[in-house]
């Protein structure tokens, strides 16, 4: 046989391969074990010198702490200062408007407002058009309180002026619609004398900015006339054969505002928030009081001593002694007493901005099935005031003069459907009627809009009663099905924009700031100056839409106001969070840093950060750069990543391209106790000018934007 055998291996062979791989294993794993442990030890080194970099920056920041919080509280009084000019305006606009002398009443005053509306409530016989132009005075006297209870600090608003504002707001909404009412009856009486010469029936259509009134007589009770359309729009009814043969008039009154939907509670700050800034205010009277009386003892001891010494003078050069040395002692007061009332109005002030993010706990009131929930939804477009009425009486020609039976209890509703029937086919006799109503043109719904009802027995918006709801957004009509008649309105998600997606505050110009936020809908964009501010674009789906607030400058506290009637609603409430998923931030963290964010805004650029969501609560993450109005606009620019816990603020390693979150320090970095001192490190000498000479009010006015829209938790 050819071919050679395969060399066994025998057992020593083996044993000895057995144990040459035994001894390499065991040197690679003592290799590896000196490598691990050279590896931890270098670690731990390096730990140990970053360890003791971070003391030493910790023990720099501490020592620091004191000087930059001082220089931070002098910065800060920006804002009792414009405060104190809000007080001075409010003073001097009711001053202006005493001896302006035009016969409007001052709303504030419960005097007047009582004594005009008892003298509105003695004229009578005004004609809808009379009603209509008197409504501008009354609107703007309602718009005037609500602004008043919006715009006053909670800690300077009384409980009773509260309420005397409030029952002031209520009595002008009930009297304006009741001379509605009443205006209505008068044309209604006329009804036979408007008559359209083709249908024979009466229809009269007037429009106002603030109203738009549609009304209907059925003169002729022609069964085949069932659908209304009014002249020139594209409103009108479906009516039931039992309508139309009826002596009835329907009446559509369109208030682009909403004085159905009751107040909102007042925000007032709890017994805590009280006591505590009681608290402050009475060490500060004692500390204020304590240093004036050491002052005014070290001056009469110098007074005692000087006259001790010139006891031998004329009595005449002691008096003029005395009354030079009482200068400064009258002087004295006056300096601690305006140093007294900044300290109190700062603490008012931080109070009040903490209380606006404030969260609540739970819903106010206990929902019934079909309500509508007024903290999740808002009413939009105003109120359709829907009313099937009585045909009054008709003015009869008699011998030149007109004869008109006048019913004493005014105007009368007409019940439909009945509230008892025999008729086991009610729904067949009674059907719902079809309403169709033109969308206010200024008001943006991003979802089809709901239909609710207004049910006055208890007092709140329903939804039931309303079937086959259909919305054309390009027509801007919505029709409907309503089993009766009564006041309706269209509602949207008031958290429909949150969160946010981003945002950005950049300088425009001097004491002059653009803000964006975009939205899953839209991007608004918001400049602010001094105490005003102005939606200065609007994108909907990524397109350019107009707005009639575009180009309108307005106080926060209005601009506010109009955002939200406009659908545009961006400005979380204390019930907010339990609507929306949010990144929540402690209230106190947030109001320091939109406090200094706003303070740096004149020279810096802020912009949200993603990193924000995955830091703790106590602490917030956002971007800065340095933004001076001659710099030409930067397609990439170099943000720096800094995170803000309210004590401390310093540069993160990591920035918005980096894998993972981490808090480590940013090399040649450190620690400060204020976002000033923060951006100060990297910032020029011409950005801090810019920050120091920052006008007062804007610093405040951008303050109450940023508060308003929360955007570190809310984005």
């Amino acid at each position: 046989m050819s071919g050679s055998k395969k060399k066994k291996i025998t057992k020593a062979d083996r044993l000895k391969q057995i144990l040459e791989e035994e001894e390499k294993r065991q040197k690679e794993e003592e290799e590896a074990r000196v490598k691990y442990e050279k590896e931890e030890m270098e670690r731990l080194e390096i730990q140990r010198i970053e360890n003791e970099k971070l003391q030493k920056l910790e023990a720099k920041d501490l020592e620091r702490r004191n000087e930059e919080l001082e220089e931070l509280y002098l910065l800060e009084a920006c804002f009792p200062e414009a405060e104190k000019l809000k007080r001075d305006n409010r003073f001097l606009s009711q001053w202006k408007h005493y001896i302006e002398c035009d016969g409007s009443p001052d709303p504030s005053i419960a005097q007047e407002i009582n004594t005009f509306i008892t003298l509105w409530k003695e004229e009578t016989n005004e004609t809808l058009e009379e009603v209509i132009e008197k409504s501008k005075l009354v609107l703007n006297l309602i718009e005037k309180l609500k602004l008043i209870l919006l715009e006053t600090p909670p800690y300077d608003l009384q409980g009773k002026n509260i309420i005397q504002y409030q029952e002031s707001v209520l009595e002008l909404q009930e009297l304006l619609h009741l001379k509605f009412n009443r205006a209505t009856e008068i044309l209604l009486r006329q009804a036979s004398t408007l008559a359209d010469l083709d249908s024979g029936n009466m229809e009269k259509v007037i429009q106002d900015e603030n109203v738009t009134l549609y009304i209907w007589a059925n003169l002729k009770k022609n069964p085949r006339h069932r659908s209304i359309r009014f002249s020139e729009t594209q409103t009108g009814f479906e009516i039931p054969r039992i309508l139309a043969t009826s002596d009835i008039a329907l009446r559509l009154l369109h208030t682009h505002y909403d004085h159905v939907t009751p107040l909102s509670p007042v925000l007032t700050p709890s017994q805590e928030h009280i006591s505590t800034v009681t608290d402050f205010v009475k060490e500060e009277v004692k500390s204020v009081q304590t240093a004036v009386s050491k002052d005014l003892q070290e001056e009469n001891k110098q007074e005692n001593e000087s006259n001790s010494v010139h006891e031998e003078e004329t009595k005449a050069e002691g008096q003029g002694d005395v009354e030079e040395q009482m200068c400064p002692v009258q002087e004295e007061p006056e300096a601690t007493k305006y140093e007294m009332e900044m300290k109190l109005l700062s603490e008012t002030v931080s109070a009040a901005q903490e209380l606006l993010l404030e969260n609540a706990s739970e819903k106010p009131y206990f929902l019934e099935e079909n309500e509508v929930d007024l903290c999740q939804f808002t009413t939009l477009g105003g109120v359709y005031h829907l009313d099937i009425l009585e045909l009054p009486p008709q003015c009869k020609p008699m011998k030149g003069w007109m004869i008109v039976e006048i019913l004493k209890e005014g105007l009368q509703k007409y019940t439909y459907p009945p509230e008892t029937t025999e008729d086991l086919e009610a729904e067949n006799v009674f059907p719902p009627i079809e309403v169709t109503l033109e969308v206010h043109e200024n008001v943006i719904f991003f979802e089809n809009p709901m239909v609710a009802r207004w049910d006055a027995e208890g007092k709140q918006w329903k939804t039931d009663g309303i079937s086959n709801v259909s919305y054309k957004s390009e027509e801007r009509l919505i029709t409907f099905n309503l089993e009766t008649f009564c006041p309706v309105t269209l509602i949207q998600d008031a958290h429909i924009n949150m969160p946010y997606q981003s945002w950005e505050l950049r300088p425009l110009d001097v004491n002059k700031v653009l803000l964006t936020i975009t939205t899953v809908f839209t991007e608004l964009q918001i400049q602010i100056k001094e105490n005003l501010c102005m939606l200065a674009s609007i994108k909907v789906n990524n397109k350019n839409h107009s707005s009639i607030l575009e180009e309108k400058w307005m106080t926060p506290v209005s601009f506010i106001i109009a955002l939200k009637k406009a659908g545009l609603n961006i400005f979380p409430t204390g019930h907010s969070h339990l609507y929306v998923v949010i990144n929540y931030k402690h209230p106190s963290v947030e109001v320091k840093a939109y406090r200094q964010m706003a303070l740096l805004s004149s020279a810096f650029a802020f912009c949200w950060s993603k990193w924000n969501t995955a830091c703790e609560s106590k602490k917030t993450v956002f971007q800065v750069r340095e933004h001076l109005l001659k710099e030409e606009p930067i397609r990439n620019p170099n943000w720096t990543l800094l995170m803000f816990s309210g004590d401390r603020a310093q540069s993160l390693k990591i920035n918005e391209s980096s894998d993972a979150f981490s808090e480590a320090l940013k090399e040649e970095t450190e620690f400060h106790s204020t976002l000033y001192h923060m951006v100060k490190d990297f910032a020029s000498q011409e950005a801090m000018r810019a920050v120091r000479r920052s006008n007062c009010q804007f610093v405040d006015s951008v303050c109450h934007m940023l508060l308003s829209t929360r955007l570190l938790s809310y984005s």
